[in-house]
């Protein structure tokens, strides 16, 4: 008998899977590149010396005492016409893109554990076995790759030197601060789960540390968990600073492109102001409480039951989740387009400016981070550095994107393990009864045979079949996300003040 029978088959078909269709079939690059996007070329050599009014110095150059003089470089009027063509994103041209193959294989891992866990959701729920879901290990790899790419992104910053890595520390210490503060009120206020979860840690872990003589060590390992918990949010909210900042312009931007597309607009209105709908999900007066004791007169009218209300949040996440991914390309070829903006801002000054700048802007997006992408170098042959500067056109659009999809891919992750690992329901069948750890005090009596490492074994069993409770995990799952959406508004609306009051002046 296999151990996971039909789950590991799934499982092994799904990663060969998906091994062998990404060199031809690939969502990652379907959504980046195909064809809906376009971008801006910079203005080559030969033009910008026409808007010079000058010509290419024919024949060999002067030599000078110390040998060969360096060409003067090129001076173009801020004033003049740039003209900038643009063509479309392809898969080849995303090739030059050093951190394309992440991307790809991030959101395509993503992908196929959606489908993994659509199939065992469709599996317990047609057949009901009593085995382990195999889907929550494909959502903690995850949330665990989400991770990995936050830290990739935000090394980008640190290595630099400039005021980003001020940046990241000042909003940490911040949400250092926040994290703390969230967990002191009451759960009839925020119903985050933490009060019932370390309660059942404490109900489970009392009696097995009474027998061992570490009953004081109670308090402690309580303390330990919610300072823990803020050290994480510290961290996290650090890592949603530059992404929020981004969402924030590209989201200004791309109101502006669909002035005359009113659906869209409401959509990105929508998107943006997701992570507002989330905390409101938690909040007990204003949710849980109004839906469920509507007042219509004299009497309150209940619209939904508690596990109503838990299978209707956990929908709005998933629905909340896919609006924003439906709005990507938007906010993307908003991005792309701010090469025209940064060229068009030129000729609002006076004097000249280098044409390498000129490419420069139109190619890096004047981006500081992405000083540390060019660890590389530029090529061997320094007369090609024009066909250099065509892969830096849209070298950063694929940190964009991961800036982009990575707290989506995170939050929802994070509902499908509430959801399976809370013991909660969609709505469509009765919810998985809440499993309670069995207390170490009715453990059946010692064996005198066992030996001292059998024993240790089966109290450090027991001391994490107490804390990994049903409870504690929907508290801790139901702060991440709640977190996270708290540290995306609270960003996103910083860096709308940003550009609109302080990036004008």
């Amino acid at each position: 008998m296999a151990v996971l029978g039909v789950q590991l088959v799934v499982t092994l078909f799904t990663a060969t899977l998906m091994h062998r269709l990404a060199p031809h079939c690939s969502f990652a690059r379907w959504l980046l590149c195909n064809g809906s996007l376009f971008r801006y070329k910079h203005p080559s050599e030969e033009e910008l010396r026409a808007l010079a009014g000058k010509q290419r110095p024919r024949g060999r150059r002067e030599r000078g005492p110390s040998g060969p003089s360096d060409e003067k470089p090129l001076l173009v009027p801020r004033d003049a016409p740039f003209q900038l063509e643009t063509c479309p994103l392809t898969p080849v041209d995303a090739l030059v893109l050093r951190f394309f193959l992440e991307y790809q294989w991030f959101v395509d891992f993503a992908v196929y554990a959606g489908g993994v866990y659509l199939f065992t959701e469709a599996y317990f729920y047609l057949l009901g076995p009593q085995e382990a879901n195999i889907a929550v290990f494909w959502c903690l790899l995850t949330v665990a790759f989400s991770i990995k790419v936050f830290v990739t992104v935000t090394q980008l910053y640190f290595s630099v030197q400039g005021g980003e890595r001020a940046v990241c520390c000042t909003f940490a210490f911040l949400f250092l601060l926040l994290a703390m503060l969230v967990q002191v009120p009451r759960e009839d206020l925020l119903e985050l789960g933490l009060e019932p979860g370390l309660a059942s840690v404490t109900r489970n872990l009392e009696p097995l540390l009474k027998q061992q003589g570490w009953d004081r060590a109670l308090p402690v390992a309580t303390l330990a968990i919610r300072v823990g918990l803020a050290v994480v949010g510290s961290v996290l909210g650090a890592f949603l600073t530059f992404p929020g900042l981004r969402l924030a312009q590209t989201h200004r931007d791309a109101l502006t492109m669909a002035e005359d597309r009113p659906l869209l607009q409401f959509l990105l209105y929508t998107s943006f102001l997701s992570p507002l709908f989330v905390l409101w999900l938690w909040t007990k007066p204003i949710a849980r409480d109004f839906l469920s004791q509507a007042p219509a007169g004299a009497s309150p009218l209940g619209l939904l039951s508690d596990s109503a209300f838990d299978s209707l949040r956990l929908w709005v996440l998933v629905g909340l989740c896919l609006l924003r991914l439906a709005v990507t390309r938007p906010h993307l070829q908003a991005y792309l387009c701010l090469a025209k903006a940064r060229v068009e801002q030129l000729g609002k000054e006076a004097g000249h400016v280098e044409a390498r700048e000129i490419q420069q802007r139109v190619g890096a997006q004047a981006e500081r981070a992405w000083v540390t992408l060019q660890r590389e170098g530029p090529p061997a042959q320094p007369r090609r550095l024009p066909a250099y500067q065509v892969a830096r056109v849209y070298c950063y659009v694929t940190v964009v994107s991961l800036q982009y999809l990575t707290p989506l891919i995170l939050t929802l992750n994070c509902t499908l393990l509430l959801k399976s690992l809370g013991c909660y329901s969609w709505g469509l069948g009765p919810a998985p009864p809440l499993s309670v750890a069995p207390s170490s005090a009715s453990a059946g009596p010692v064996d005198p045979g066992e030996d001292e490492a059998q024993r240790t074994a089966a109290d450090i069993a027991a001391a994490l079949r107490g804390l990994a409770t049903p409870l504690l995990l929907r508290g801790v799952l139901a702060f991440l996300i709640w977190w996270t959406a708290a540290c995306q508004l609270v960003s996103s609306l910083f860096g709308l003040y940003f550009h609109q009051h302080l990036a004008a002046c």
